[in-house]
């Protein structure tokens, strides 16, 4: 036991001294405006063993069934409303990346609209997928793969398992067309940082210029990185292969307190400080108990038997030592105390939000 408490310390020891790690700039940034687009359709699965829409809840699978049947010279008369247990009415949506060309495939995402019961063994007709501009930029079909499943008894007993009613298609969907992207044609290329940072900000220009040249890149803010790649798009991709994997040690988030009022998360930063503040926290416990009494009449009073109420009060208050935060006093410290206090979160957090009040805590605290 005591060689492991012994390697235990030195484990402590190593992580104090193990120096802030680089990240990648690919990591930390993204180019403005080479991004994934979003597409959305709307098609018809069918093949359905039984479990498709009910056509008289769900009339526009109807309506689809018949307008798919027109195109192809079919027509229904309007008085007929088919009964169409083996089809079901979806929305599709996919996600286009950015330099997808024209042939290349992505996967899409099914989803019932209608009141089917699954979309198992189902198989999506050919459907258009839009994009925000409303033109198509792929073309959707194929059979779906629906990892949930579900039976029913004739008694109305069921049991389902994860959803039924979604599925996918990998590789569903054929791209149409491109998105143009400012990365061939832009005299200048915009990092734009995950998270704003102005010392991270400028320190990714300094290894860009440090390694391309001066003025190769600018710092427009606390979050954005302009760069000058070359003109010739062969150069262009070399550059931003280089670029992307220099290493660059991100600057220090802002010391924050982080506090989830649903489940009692809370999560301190490494910078946070508290000044010279001295804290005590008690719990008043109050219990009521209730012990109903019968009362007896005496003897030849004429009075009857009842129940009397007979309420007990107490009141009890738990004896918490105080605890004084030097000052300059660290996450550790922090924790130490209030571990040695023994509070609950609940409590950790009214604590904390006294000593933002206080002036004490110099931090910022975010409740999400």
């Amino acid at each position: 036991m005591k060689m492991w408490r012994i390697l235990g310390c030195l484990l402590v020891l190593l992580a104090l001294v193990v120096p802030v790690r680089a990240e990648r700039i690919k990591d930390i940034t993204d180019i403005s405006g080479v991004r994934p687009n979003q597409l959305v359709g709307y098609g018809l699965v069918v093949g359905l063993d039984g479990t498709g829409d009910s056509t008289n809840q769900a009339p526009f699978t109807v309506q689809s069934f018949k307008n798919m049947l027109a195109g192809f010279g079919i027509a229904v008369p309007a008085s007929m409303n088919p009964q169409l247990k083996n089809v079901a009415a979806v929305a599709l949506h996919a996600e286009l990346p950015p330099f997808a060309k024209p042939g290349q495939t992505i996967d899409i995402t099914v989803s019932s609209l209608g009141n089917a019961k699954s979309l198992r063994g189902g198989s999506l007709l050919m459907a258009p997928l839009h994009g925000a501009d409303g033109l198509t930029y792929a073309v959707a079909q194929g059979n779906l793969v629906v990892s949930g499943f579900g039976a029913e008894g004739a008694d109305g007993s069921k049991i389902t398992v994860n959803v039924p009613t979604v599925g996918t298609i990998p590789g569903g969907a054929i791209v149409e067309r491109s998105v143009n992207n400012p990365f061939s044609s832009a005299p200048t290329l915009t990092f734009n940082l995950h998270r704003y940072d102005f010392t991270t900000a400028m320190r990714v220009t300094d290894v860009i210029n440090q390694t391309f040249g001066p003025h190769t890149a600018q710092t427009l803010d606390g979050g954005s990185i302009q760069v000058q790649p070359p003109v010739n798009v062969t150069d262009r991709v070399v550059f931003m292969s280089t670029l992307e994997n220099l290493e660059v040690t991100p600057g220090v988030a802002p010391a924050r307190v982080i506090i989830n009022s649903r489940t009692g998360t809370i999560v301190i930063g490494q910078d946070v400080r508290v000044s010279p503040a001295a804290v005590t926290h008690g719990n008043l416990t109050v219990s009521i108990s209730e012990n109903p009494q019968v009362s007896q009449p005496g003897p030849l009073s004429g009075g009857q038997t009842q129940v009397v109420p007979k309420s007990g009060i107490q009141a009890t208050e738990d004896k918490n030592r105080m605890f004084m935060f030097k000052s300059g006093t660290t996450l550790e410290d922090i924790v130490r105390a209030v571990n040695r206090v023994g509070v609950a979160p609940g409590d950790l957090m009214a604590i904390l939000e006294a000593l933002k009040a206080a002036g004490a805590l110099h931090a910022e605290i975010q409740v999400i």
